[in-house]
């Protein structure tokens, strides 16, 4: 299976599918696609939609199969780009409701924290997403990517909801940003996500709640 990836920020990704292959992905995300290729939306069971109903996802994800070779094109939700992921390679830890699709030799599960404090505090650091298997996963990134190497034991203060996605290897904790007038006039929230290496970290500049927030403050709002 062949892919490409263009047109960013309205990004969309195209797969050159071969006959007999099969790929994943979340509902609503087809855009385009050849007249030999089949959708069936699967489930996972109840097991399945439990954990998809935590993390954000939808319920159900559609898998398209070629019966024929030919083209199928999926669109991002929002602005930003799309990166491929070799989970062969090595499985990945990324932030809830980024995933696009996957080739159907990928896992999902939710990945936890090991401490409570960042389940309660840590906004998208809490609950995230490991892949893991054989094959490729394609996720949403809000904005444009920064990649980020950290040897061992180095760190990176980031704030909430800018970690896009992490190798396994690096942890993840939660720090409360110092001082009365930082918290209250400092715009940046109360914590602040601590990554601690060795691997690599995906950042992503534009998380989709931030920019929700600053729209808002130009949109209309009905008088009292």
């Amino acid at each position: 299976m062949k892919y490409e990836i263009k047109n960013q920020p309205f990004t969309v990704l195209t797969l050159r599918m071969e006959q007999g292959e099969a790929i994943k992905c979340q509902s609503g995300a087809m855009a385009w696609m050849s007249p030999g290729i089949r959708m069936e939306t699967k489930t996972g069971g109840l097991g399945g939609m439990f954990k998809k109903a935590i993390i954000g996802e939808s319920l159900a994800l559609n898998h398209y199969h070629a019966d024929s070779a030919g083209e199928l094109t999926l669109a991002k939700h929002s602005p930003g780009d799309i990166l491929c992921f070799n989970i062969s390679e090595t499985p990945i830890i990324a932030q809830k409701t980024s995933f696009l699709a996957a080739t159907e030799g990928v896992n999902m599960d939710i990945y936890l924290q090991r401490k409570a404090a960042t389940g309660f505090f840590g906004g998208e650091g809490f609950l995230m997403q490991q892949y893991s298997g054989s094959g490729y996963a394609w996720l949403e990134i809000d904005g444009a990517v920064q990649e980020r190497v950290l040897g061992p034991g180095e760190q990176l203060v980031i704030d909430s909801g800018f970690v896009a996605a992490m190798e396994p290897t690096c942890t993840m904790d939660i720090q409360t940003v110092k001082g009365f007038t930082n918290v209250v006039l400092g715009g940046e929230g109360l914590f602040n996500t601590i990554v601690t290496g060795p691997g690599k970290v995906w950042l992503q500049t534009m998380p989709i709640n931030a920019l929700a927030m600053n729209l808002y403050a130009y949109m209309p709002h009905p008088s009292n």
